[in-house]
């Protein structure tokens, strides 16, 4: 498969049963970062069952990128949900960042 600036779902092959209380995410992988292939995050949920597809396409000055079978095209993490209770208030608690966007840790 070719990828090229428009995204492209890749078919893995695979399909995974998450057990509940669990999620899987999608992430890319540094290397073909640094080629300019970009990979979209991704959550798969314990109720899905289809194939994983990845989204990918080529970023910056690169025209194409040509994915073959059994490339190496993302990583799978996997994760405990933590059930928390979702609670309406009035107002949030203070901190020193307050709702200062990204970028405004300094870093």
């Amino acid at each position: 498969m070719t990828l090229t600036p428009d995204p492209v779902r890749v078919p893995t092959g695979v399909a995974l049963e998450i057990p509940p209380g669990y999620d899987v995410q999608v992430r890319p992988r540094s290397g073909l970062s640094l080629k300019g292939v970009g990979v979209s995050l991704g959550t798969i949920d314990s109720d899905y069952r289809g194939e994983v597809l990845v989204t990918m396409w080529v970023f910056g000055s690169r025209a194409e990128h040509r994915v073959a079978h059994g490339d190496r095209i993302a990583q799978l993490v996997v994760s405990r949900l933590a059930e928390l209770p979702v609670v309406e208030v009035e107002a949030l608690t203070p901190s020193a960042r307050g709702a200062s966007g990204h970028g405004s840790t300094g870093s």
